[in-house]
């Protein structure tokens, strides 16, 4: 059953990614393998009328990150951050329409794919090993408490 829901989801990611490779016949989007090399092809004739610029991406968490620099590896961009920039900060030096059109809009896509993908696992997971109850914590009315922040942990007065 994992296995299947895994299978799903890639078959997924790849549909997307043959989305924005501008498939343009039924057979071009079946065959979404085909799809980063329209992709990288579509950058190398971008490169040639246009120039490149560098791109400062902040990213909301490591497993964006994770995605956003695979991606650009895939189409052969290599991501980089300077010395002292946060480590969910990546660099790349791509054409303006490449990032609008292909790039950002494509990563977007997939991460909001792979993110329902990991919520639903994370609370299932949750359900199962911790405690069913998924509810939010209850709201009271009233103050906010004094507190001491330690590492993610607030403590009490």
């Amino acid at each position: 059953m994992q296995e299947e829901e895994e299978e799903r989801l890639i078959a997924k990611l790849r549909k997307i990614e043959a989305l924005f490779a501008r498939a343009t016949s039924a057979g071009e989007r079946a065959a979404a393998e085909n799809a980063r090399d329209r992709i990288r092809g579509r950058l190398e004739q971008l490169e040639k009328s246009e120039r490149t610029v560098e791109y400062r991406f902040a990213l909301p968490d490591g497993w964006s990150k994770s995605l956003f620099i695979a991606l650009l590896r895939r189409y052969g961009i290599e991501p980089y951050r300077y010395r002292g920039q946060r480590r969910t900060t990546v660099m790349a030096r791509v054409t303006r329409t490449f990032a609008d059109e292909v790039l950002w809009p494509e990563f977007q896509e997939l991460n909001a794919t792979l993110r329902a993908h990991l919520e639903s696992v994370t609370s299932r997971v949750i359900a199962q090993a911790i405690h069913g109850d998924q509810a939010d914590a209850a709201e009271r009315p009233g103050r906010e408490p004094k507190t001491r922040s330690q590492q993610g942990f607030l403590g009490g007065e």
